[in-house]
C-alpha cells in the first residue's frame, strides 16, 4: 500500500474541509505576493523617477523658509556656482479652482510626460478630467493667464496642468522651486558649499535622495510583509486543526496500518505529506491569485511596465516554498500524535 497516494485520497474524500483549509493558505499566498508585488514595483518606479533627472544635487527653497519657491535672484547665485553646471529648473505651484487644488508643473522635456490624447503644450492629467471635468480645448484660467488644453495624460495622485518649463516660471512670477545641476566635484561637499554660499536653500545630493527612498521602501516593503504573512499564518494554523480532526477520525484506520505492519515513520510521513500537500496547493493557487491581482492593481496605477519586476522568481518561489513548508511544520504535532497510537487502543476506536 502506498501511504503517500493514501494522503492523497484522504484529502479527496473530505474534499470540503480540504478546501476550506486551503483557502485560509490561499489568501494569505495572494496577499503576500500582490502587497510585495506592488510595494517593490512602486518602489522602483520611484527609483527610476529618481534616477530620469540625471542631476547630483537637488536645490530647493530650505524648509526654514516658508516658501516653496525661489525668487529669480536665489537662482541666479545658484547658477554662477563655479562647480555646478547642466542646471535644469522646475517650477511647480498651485491654484485654486473653484474649490479645488490644480497643481501646476513646468516641464523641460515633453518625453516624461505619457499622452493618452492630444498634444503637447497644455497637459492635465485624467484626475483634472474626472475632478474639474476639463477637457481638450477647455480653457483653464491660472494667475490671471488663459491656458488651452492640447492633451490628456495618466500621470496621477492630484489635478495636475503641465506647461513648458518657461511659460510656468513666468506664471509664478519668475520663480522655481527646484534646480537640479552636476557637479565638478565631490557631490556632497559641493551641496555643503551652495548651502553656506547662497542662503535659504537646501541642497541634496542624488546618492542620498536615492538612500533616502530605499529606507522608506524598504520599511514599506517590510510592514506590508509582516501583515501579508500574519494572514499566511492563520492560513497554517487552520492546518493544524485539520490535521488533528483527520488523525482523529482515522484512529482505526492508523491502527489498522500499524498492525499490518506500518513504522511510526511511515505513518509520520503519511500526515507530513498531506499537510505539505494541502500547503503546496495553497501556495500555487494563491501566487496565480496574487499575479492576477498584481496585474489588475498594476494597470489601475499606470505602472504596467513595471509588473515583470512585480512578479521577481524568488518572491514566486519563496511563497510556494514558504507555504509548503509551514504547513508541513503545522503537521508535526498531528503527526507525532499519530505515530503514538496504541494498535490496541485504536483498533477498539468507532
Amino acid at each position: 500500500m502506498d501511504l503517500y497516494k493514501l494522503s492523497f485520497n484522504n484529502i479527496k474524500r473530505r474534499k470540503l474541509r480540504s478546501s476550506l483549509t486551503m483557502l485560509g493558505i490561499i489568501i494569505g499566498a495572494a496577499m503576500l505576493m500582490v502587497l510585495l508585488g506592488v510595494t517593490a514595483g512602486l518602489t522602483t518606479a520611484v527609483k527610476d523617477e529618481t534616477n530620469s533627472y540625471m542631476y547630483d544635487i537637488a536645490i530647493t527653497p530650505a524648509s526654514g523658509t516658508g516658501s516653496y519657491l525661489m525668487d529669480n535672484q536665489t537662482a541666479s547665485q545658484i547658477r554662477n556656482q563655479s562647480n555646478l553646471y547642466d542646471f535644469r529648473e522646475v517650477t511647480l505651484f498651485s491654484e485654486d479652482i473653484n474649490g479645488t487644488e490644480l497643481y501646476v508643473e513646468g516641464i523641460n522635456n515633453w518625453k516624461d510626460v505619457k499622452l493618452t490624447n492630444g498634444t503637447q503644450g497644455v497637459v492635465i492629467n485624467k484626475v483634472a478630467v474626472e475632478e474639474l471635468g476639463y477637457g481638450i480645448g477647455n480653457k483653464i484660467e491660472v494667475n490671471g493667464q488663459e491656458l488651452t488644453v492640447t492633451g490628456i495624460t495618466k500621470e496621477a495622485q492630484a489635478p495636475y496642468v503641465y506647461v513648458n518649463q518657461s511659460i510656468a516660471r513666468q506664471m509664478a512670477d519668475d520663480k522655481v522651486s527646484a534646480i537640479y545641476a552636476s557637479t565638478t566635484g565631490d557631490p556632497e561637499t559641493v551641496a555643503d558649499e551652495v548651502e553656506k554660499q547662497v542662503t535659504g536653500v537646501s541642497a541634496v545630493t542624488k546618492s542620498e535622495k536615492v538612500s533616502e527612498i530605499q529606507e522608506m521602501t524598504g520599511q514599506a516593503l517590510l510592514f506590508m510583509g509582516i501583515i501579508a504573512s500574519i494572514a499566511l499564518i492563520v492560513g497554517i494554523i487552520s492546518v493544524i486543526n485539520t490535521m488533528l480532526i483527520s488523525v482523529m477520525e482515522r484512529t482505526k484506520e492508523l491502527g489498522v496500518l500499524k498492525a499490518i505492519g506500518f513504522t511510526n515513520w511511515e505513518i509520520k510521513g503519511s500526515i507530513l505529506f498531506e499537510s505539505g500537500l494541502l500547503g503546496f496547493l495553497g501556495g500555487f493557487i494563491g501566487v496565480i491569485l496574487g499575479v492576477i491581482g498584481i496585474v489588475i492593481i498594476a494597470n489601475l496605477l499606470d505602472l504596467a511596465e513595471y509588473i515583470p519586476g512585480m512578479m521577481p522568481l524568488w518572491l514566486i518561489l519563496g511563497v510556494i516554498v514558504g507555504s509548503t513548508l509551514l504547513s508541513i511544520i503545522a503537521g508535526l504535532y498531528p503527526a507525532m500524535r499519530a505515530s503514538k497510537l496504541n494498535v490496541v487502543e485504536a483498533l477498539r476506536n468507532e
